[in-house]
């Protein structure tokens, strides 16, 4: 069958206009076997009514069937894990998941997998570590924009992937109604990866973009950014373990965070932004009206120079609500120059700073700024060398504080050396749970309240913040 060439660049945005005409044409032209006029693709149609409108009309075992014939045709063994899978499903509607995690496909194990695709829709595809050939994988992703076939496809772990299959998956990506969220991680995507990628994501739907380890620095996140900028559809993009860097790296995505107001959550945990690449994330926050609300910055070598930068932004920041800044060397020094930004700041509902180098006199810093908080719901403070006198401050922080629904310590403490203070230590352990499952149950009653009487719940709500 026949394949767009991979240097036909032009034909390949022609191909890719979102025109439901074309949409056919380009289909036409891969290797799925796609007949004219609409016809159900391929032989299983020898054994289904043509004129049944929804898929629910089928039985699993047709279904079963017809991977099996289909398998017989490609020449190729039924996957025993797939007719498992099948054996659990309920035809008719969305299931679950399809679950191809380390399978070999070949070329001709994804032709055979059609007559699935076609019949049953899924919330998930897992294609991690599948071992794609290059053609396998590329009629693999036209079959699944094709039919529509998941909100949730994760392609990671796939390194053999070539320019037809970086040109199909962004094509699903243009195309695609239904797809939602897109894992591509441990995969580099860099040079043209890169490139039809962040073109696909001008026009993409998708939502959640997960792109771990995918070796972004420099000028592939550059390319990325460029497109981020104007997408008006991704919430979430999560860029774990890509060497990002505290100049370049953090530059692009400052400026993303001043130009894009769609995005909500930015996961950049186990990078190299560092002190210098904060003060740029933190120049774009403090310009953001709407946007982002979630921000996990763990293990990026910040010290407590970078909280300087932090403390400038956290008085304006009117979107941010979860701030991560675990495993990083903040320090007691670190805390103390947060305090007071943190009393101030009206958004953050929580703060994570565990394994952050924090001590007894970190905890102090933190329950002063707990006794002012009138909004903040979660803290984290495990891995840190928190000892009886953070606990005492933090246990009276707790006795003011009425919006506290969870504080995340050790389940086993740093040992005091007196028997009389390991007694204590866990006392104050004990009421700090007690206070912050009320706090919660406080929280809970009053939500459920303003749903049901909104007029009372506030009057009620005004008279908790007097007291």
């Amino acid at each position: 069958m026949t394949r767009c060439s991979d240097n036909d660049e032009q034909s390949d945005d022609e191909a890719e206009k979102p025109n439901k005409n074309q949409k056919k044409r380009s289909k036409g032209e891969k290797h799925v076997s796609f007949p004219p006029d609409e016809k159900i693709v391929s032989g299983f149609a020898e054994h289904m009514n043509t004129d049944r409108k929804v898929d629910s009309c089928i039985t699993l075992t047709e279904v079963m069937v017809a991977y099996q014939q289909s398998c017989s045709r490609h020449q190729v063994q039924p996957r025993e894990h797939i007719l498992q899978q099948l054996q659990g499903v309920c035809v008719g509607g969305s299931v679950k998941c399809l679950d191809l995690k380390g399978e070999r496909l070949d070329h001709r194990s994804c032709e055979a997998l059609e007559v699935i695709l076609k019949s049953l829709h899924f919330d998930f595809i897992n294609l991690q570590a599948a071992q794609l050939e290059e053609n396998g994988a590329a009629s693999l992703l036209d079959m699944i924009l094709y039919y529509e076939s998941t909100t949730h496809l994760d392609i990671s772990d796939n390194s053999s992937m070539g320019t037809s299959c970086w040109r199909a998956l962004a094509h699903l990506i243009k195309q695609s109604v239904r797809l939602s969220r897109l894992d591509v991680c441990n995969v580099p995507v860099v040079n043209y990866p890169a490139q039809s990628l962040s073109k696909a994501l001008l026009t993409s739907r998708l939502t959640v973009l997960h792109l771990h380890n995918a070796q972004l620095s420099g000028m592939p996140l550059y390319t990325l950014v460029g497109a981020l900028k104007s997408n008006k559809t991704l919430q979430e993009l999560h860029l774990t373990n890509n060497l990002l860097n505290s100049y370049q790296d953090a530059l692009q995505l400052g400026d993303l965070l001043r130009y894009n107001t769609t995005l909500l959550t930015m996961e950049l945990s186990n990078n190299s932004v560092a002190d210098a690449g904060l003060e740029e994330l933190c120049d774009g926050l403090s310009r953001q009206t709407a946007g982002l609300k979630v921000l996990l910055l763990r293990n990026n070598q910040i010290t407590a120079s970078g909280m300087v930068h932090l403390a400038k932004a956290l008085p304006v920041l009117k979107v941010l609500q979860v701030l991560d800044l675990g495993e990083n060397l903040l320090g007691n020094e670190g805390i103390q120059v947060i305090r007071e930004p943190l009393m101030v700041n009206c958004s953050l509902l929580q703060l994570g700073l565990a394994r952050a180098n924090i001590t007894c006199e970190g905890a102090v810093a933190l329950a002063e700024f707990l006794a002012e908080s009138r909004q903040i719901q979660q803290l984290d403070l495990r891995q840190n060398e928190v000892k009886v006198g953070g606990l005492m401050a933090l246990c009276l922080a707790l006795r003011i504080n009425r919006s506290l629904a969870c504080l995340d310590l050790d389940h086993i403490l740093p040992q005091e050396q007196d028997e009389f203070l390991m007694e204590t230590q866990t006392r104050f352990q004990s009421e700090i749970l007690q206070r912050c499952l009320a706090n919660a149950s406080h929280s809970h009653h009053a939500t459920e309240t303003s749903e049901t009487l909104p007029s009372e719940a506030d009057g009620q709500a005004d008279s908790t913040t007097r007291a």
